[in-house]
C-alpha cells in the first residue's frame, strides 16, 4: 500500500513556517508498512489543490493532507475534496459540541464561522481533535482513501497517533520497523565506508546512514508481517553495525546524546555539573531539555570572564596568568571546581575561542579544551573545531557542546 502526503498552506511555500508534518507522517506511515514515494506542498488555491489531489490519486492508495481545515476563507481542503467527488458537506453534531466546549473552556467568545470546522463530507469518518477545534476526516473513493488532518503539529500529531493510526492499521497486512544507531565522532563518509558491504548486500533490512547536526545516524529498517518479526530481522544487523563502528556508537534509539547521558547518569546513580565558557550555557541547556534531568544534573555555571572563573569557580589566578583562560589547565580546574562546588560525581569544564574574533597564531579560532573528571574518569581534550568557513561561531559552540556531552557520557559508564 502506497501513500502520498500533500501539505497545504501558502505560508509553507513562502517559508514562513517549517513543514514538520511531512517528516512526522512519513515516519509514522513507514512504521505501519505504508510506503511514501511522493510528497508535495501546495498553496491555498482550490484549482492547484485539485490538480495535486488528482495526480496523487493516480499513484497512491492513500492521500494524506495537512492544513486547510480551519474556519477562514482560505481553508479550502474539505470543500475542494467534496467538490471533486460530488459530496455535500454536512454539519457533524458531535464536532459542533466539541468546538463549542473548546471555546467555552478557554473563555473566548466563539464567532459563528468557527462552526464551519464541523462541516464534513457526507459519509466521512471523523477523527476528533483532542487539542484543538478542527476535526480530521477520511473519505473512501473507488477503493482509495483521502485523509484530511489539521495543519498545526500540536493537533495533527496526537490525532494521527490516537485515531488515524488505528484506522490505517486495519488497512495493511505488514509493518515497517526502523531502529536508529547513534554515532558521534565519526564522519558520514567513514561510516559509509565501514558499512558499505552491509549496505549493498542488505535488502530486508535496509541500512542507511545519514548526517544529523554534529553526528551521524544509521537507520536499519525491515518489513515483515508484524513488529516482532521485523525486530528479528533488524536486531542481528544492528549488532553488526555496532561491531563495525565500535565505541563511536553511543546508543540505539536513544533520541539524542544528551538524552543518552541523562539515562546513563540515572542508571548508574550519578550526578553531574558543568562549568562553561565558550559554549555559553549550551551544555547545561541541552541536558535540561531532557525531562527528569533534575534528578541527575545539579546545575551549570557560565563563567565567561576570568574574574568569574576565579571568584565563582575558584580557578587559580596563577593558572589563568601562566596558561591563559583557553588552556587545558584552566579547563581541568573548571571541571574540578564545579564538581567540588556542586558536590557531584562528574564535573565538566569547557573553554575555547568560538570566534570570529579573539584568535591568535598560537591559539586560533576553534581551539577548545574540554575536561571531564570523576572518581574513575579523568580526560582533557584539545580540539580544533574550525573548518575555515565564514562565521563558524555557532558550529564551533555546537560541536564543543557535543564533545562535552560525549565525554560526560563516557564518564557515566566508568562508574
Amino acid at each position: 500500500m502506497n501513500a502520498e502526503i500533500i501539505s497545504i498552506g501558502t505560508e509553507l511555500l513562502l517559508g514562513d513556517i517549517v513543514n514538520t508534518n511531512s517528516a512526522f507522517l512519513a515516519r509514522e506511515l513507514a512504521a505501519l508498512g505504508i510506503n511514501v514515494f511522493h510528497q508535495s506542498v501546495v498553496g491555498d488555491n482550490a484549482d492547484r489543490l485539485k490538480g495535486s489531489l488528482e495526480l496523487a490519486l493516480l499513484r497512491a492508495d492513500i492521500v494524506m493532507t495537512t492544513g486547510g481545515l480551519g474556519p477562514t476563507y482560505d481553508d479550502i481542503t474539505k470543500q475542494t475534496v467534496a467538490s471533486m467527488f460530488g459530496l455535500k458537506l454536512e454539519r457533524h453534531a458531535d464536532s459542533v459540541k466539541r468546538i463549542e466546549t473548546f471555546f467555552a473552556h478557554r473563555g473566548i467568545v466563539m464567532t459563528p464561522n468557527n462552526l464551519l470546522q464541523a462541516d464534513v463530507p457526507c459519509g466521512a469518518t471523523v477523527f476528533q481533535n483532542g487539542t484543538g477545534s478542527a476535526p480530521g476526516m477520511a473519505i473512501c473513493h473507488q477503493g482509495k482513501y483521502i485523509i484530511m488532518l489539521p495543519g498545526p503539529p500540536s493537533e495533527m500529531e496526537p490525532m494521527f497517533i490516537s485515531h488515524v493510526s488505528p484506522f490505517l492499521q486495519q488497512k495493511t497486512d505488514s509493518v515497517i520497523r526502523s531502529k536508529t544507531v547513534h554515532i558521534f565522532n565519526m564522519g558520514e563518509s567513514l561510516v559509509e565506508d565501514r558499512l558499505r558491504s552491509l549496505m549493498t548486500t542488505s535488502q530486508n533490512p535496509t541500512v542507511a546512514p545519514y548526517a544529523a547536526k554534529g553526528e551521524v545516524k544509521v537507520r536499519v529498517s525491515a518489513k515483515a508481517a508484524d513488529a516482532d518479526a521485523a525486530d528479528a530481522l533488524i536486531d542481528p544487523v544492528i549488532a553488526d553495525v555496532i561491531k563495525q563502528l565500535g565505541s563511536t556508537v553511543y546508543g540505539v534509539d536513544v533520541g539524542s546524546l544528551q538524552n543518552a547521558l541523562v539515562q546513563a547518569l540515572k542508571s548508574n546513580n550519578l550526578t553531574a555539573a558543568v562549568a562553561e565558557s565558550c559554549t555559553g550555557g549550551k551544555v547545561s541547556a541541552a541536558i535540561t531539555d531532557i525531562p527528569g534531568a533534575s534528578a541527575v544534573f545539579a546545575g551549570g555555571i557560565c563563567a565567561y570572564s576570568d574574574e568569574l572563573k576565579q571568584h565563582l569557580l575558584g580557578v587559580r589566578a596563577e593558572t589563568l596568568s601562566q596558561y591563559g583562560a583557553v588552556s587545558k589547565e584552566t579547563a581541568q580546574e573548571m571541571a574540578e571546581r564545579i564538581r567540588a562546588v556542586c558536590g557531584t560525581n562528574i564535573g565538566a569544564g569547557i573553554t575555547g575561542i568560538a570566534g570570529p574574533l579573539g584568535g591568535t597564531d598560537e591559539k586560533p579560532v576553534g581551539l577548545v579544551f574540554i575536561s571531564v573528571i570523576s572518581e574513575n574518569y579523568n580526560e582533557t581534550k584539545q580540539l580544533f573545531l574550525a573548518r575555515g568557513l565564514d562565521d563558524e561561531r555557532g558550529t564551533i559552540r555546537h560541536m564543543a557542546m557535543m564533545h562535552a556531552l560525549s565525554m560526560m557520557f563516557k564518564a557515566a559508564h566508568k562508574a
